[in-house]
């Protein structure tokens, strides 16, 4: 009889090369900072506006992350020089993160010099392969892309106005196209452990500091057990859109993308699930820290009706962007988010008669469609044990 669970340990260690390194990690923990601050932004302003400014300065800014993730995929930081340079590209993050509160407001020059930065850095980086020939190549198709945005970026920055959102709309855009505009997608060689370990750690890294994010909405504030019950309501959010995430799916995920052997059909399913899928699922995790920290201290109270619907299309965002993803590399339980995500979208109204009565909804709905994945899962897992051991 086969063990199910040696059987996916095993796939695990045939898939899996290089590890994440420590100075992956602490560039994740730099960009992660820039994309709370998108969340300490919107929740002083929660209209349509504001949701602009942040999905476009996430989008943004998640190109350049995916692009720093690719890098590290096929450029080891294993010299002086290379941390060096990512160093480099951690300040150009930072300054990116310090000018996102009044990004639209006077610091866009700052926002477009901080990815100028990462920018140029990211293509430095490349010229640093061991396979100098084809990686080349393939930057020799990406670079001017990255650059024709960032110089985009950097004009809009200084132009203000209607010409940033404009400018900043455009680079956006040639960006999220940049993938079919290259003619170079197969020259990537993906070493599918190393990728999808590195996306992982910047979820696990965001869902975090989203708790965190939580936490600082009692700054100021007396601690009474109606907040005490949003901010744990809120913890539990944050775990089950960890589980949801870190279930088994991203193993069978990372297989799936290990498996696939055609290098430009590869490329492609990378980017559109790491890559365009993830988009989604980070704003997700902004959005829902957004929608908690708004109901901290109004726990039965109503919640005005902006404030209520970010919660739930924070969560329903996030799911239908790892059904996406799950979708994409055909891997089961897509289903089971589409439905979750319906459900929390119905809590809505919930929200604008008690903030707490929305909060649990959410949760419940978020709980009952993974327990009810898992069990499915546990249920086939078993029989496929059953039928081994007949045999």
């Amino acid at each position: 009889m086969s063990d199910p669970i040696a059987t996916v340990t095993a796939v695990t260690s045939q898939v899996r090369g290089p590890r994440v390194s420590t100075i992956e990690l602490f560039f994740d923990l730099v960009f992660v900072f820039t994309v709370m601050q998108l969340a300490n932004v919107f929740v002083k302003h929660v209209d349509a506006t504001y949701a602009l400014r942040v999905l476009l300065m996430l989008g943004i800014i998640w190109w350049m992350y995916g692009g720093y993730a690719w890098l590290t995929n096929a450029v080891a930081p294993s010299s002086t020089l290379r941390r060096t340079l990512l160093l480099t590209g951690m300040a150009g993050f930072m300054v990116i993160a310090l000018s996102i509160p009044y990004a639209f407001d006077g610091d866009g020059w700052a926002f477009g010099v901080g990815y100028a930065l990462v920018t140029v850095v990211h293509s430095a980086l490349f010229l640093q392969a061991d396979d100098n020939a084809s990686i080349g190549t393939a930057i020799a198709g990406l670079a001017p892309i990255n650059g024709t945005a960032a110089l985009i970026v950097l004009a809009g920055g200084f132009l203000g106005g209607a010409w940033q959102y404009g400018l900043w709309t455009t680079a956006l855009v040639l960006v999220v196209a940049a993938p079919y505009l290259q003619r170079s997608m197969g020259i990537w060689t993906i070493d599918a452990g190393h990728f999808a370990e590195r996306h992982g750690l910047v979820v696990i890294v965001a869902i975090g500091e989203s708790v965190i994010s939580i936490g600082l909405a009692f700054a100021g504030m007396h601690i009474d057990p109606a907040a005490l019950l949003v901010a744990l309501l809120g913890l539990c959010i944050a775990y089950y859109l960890y589980w949801n995430y870190f279930s088994g799916d991203e193993t069978r995920a990372e297989h799936a993308l290990h498996t696939i052997a055609e290098p430009v059909r590869k490329a492609r399913v990378a980017v559109v699930a790491w890559g365009y899928a993830h988009y989604f699922l980070i704003a997700g995790i902004v959005f829902t820290a957004v929608g908690v920290k708004l109901s901290v201290g109004h726990a039965f109270e109503p919640l005005h009706w902006p404030s209520a619907i970010v919660l739930s299309v924070g969560v329903a965002t996030f799911l239908l962007g790892h059904a996406w993803f799950l979708s994409t590399l055909e891997v089961p339980g897509a289903w089971y988010r589409v439905a979750a995500a319906a459900g929390v979208m119905a809590a809505i109204p919930l929200g604008h008669w008690r903030a707490v009565a929305q909060v649990t909804a959410v949760l419940l709905v978020m709980a009952a469609a993974v327990i009810a994945k898992d069990i499915k899962t546990v249920r086939a897992q078993h029989t496929t044990a059953i039928h081994d051991f007949g045999r």
